[in-house]
């Protein structure tokens, strides 16, 4: 979301990441598998790094490159990880494998409704991480909050969508976009209203949510 030219000043002053990060990128550019935008993973890291969590959620695994990038960042760090779709799944496996990283990855593959009770097995969570379907943010949200613990970080992505968000819906060229902009302005309207998180939204990358769990007092 920022201006292209200081977009492009800033990626410019990111260290070169390793051979496997950046063959990687260039594997989901030439596939279209969606990918933090650089910006917003540096963001990503620099936030966990400042909380840093034991265990994060991850909902969305694509081709493993988050979660790869957030274990380097954090060595203590262990991330549980959800991809449905088999070919990202394979990817995820062959990526991970090869950065050394699956003793502190464990990936799994299906629809992160479908496998409660696996990742619910694994928590609780420091940090849940949701970058997948953006229409189902907010049930991903709702039904993985209680394995959050108090004080943890709830981490979306996403959430300004091209900026389609700011824009009268009615303008919006396509009926998907249309639909997803629409679920997606109720899910930022909800997120900062709810009682029970704080919620910033960063207008970096493709938009990032950082809501935190309230205590109970």
């Amino acid at each position: 979301m920022l201006l292209q030219n200081v977009e492009h000043y800033v990626e410019q002053l990111i260290p070169k990441r390793n051979e496997l990060i950046e063959e990687m990128e260039h594997y989901a550019q030439e596939h279209g598998v969606p990918i933090m935008e650089l910006i917003g993973i540096e963001t990503l890291l620099q936030l966990l790094r400042l909380y840093n969590p034991e265990r994060i959620l991850e909902i969305g695994t694509a081709i493993g490159y988050s979660a790869i990038r957030m274990v380097t960042a954090l060595p203590d760090t262990k991330v549980v990880t959800v991809e449905r779709d088999e070919e990202r799944y394979e990817k995820a496996l062959h990526f991970i494998e090869r950065a050394n990283k699956a003793n502190q990855i464990h990936t799994l593959f299906g629809d992160a409704f479908d496998l409660h009770e696996q990742i619910v097995a694994e928590g609780p969570y420091d940090t849940v991480f949701i970058d997948a379907a953006k229409g189902q943010y907010q049930r991903f949200f709702e039904l993985y909050v209680p394995l959050l613990k108090e004080g943890g970080v709830i981490i979306s992505d996403n959430v300004l969508f091209k900026g389609y968000v700011a824009q009268d819906v009615e303008e919006i060229k396509t009926r998907g976009a249309r639909s997803l902009t629409r679920k997606l302005q109720a899910y930022n309207e909800w997120l900062m209203n709810h009682p029970g998180f704080y919620t910033t939204i960063l207008p970096i990358g493709d938009g990032i949510a950082i809501s935190i769990k309230r205590g109970d007092k």
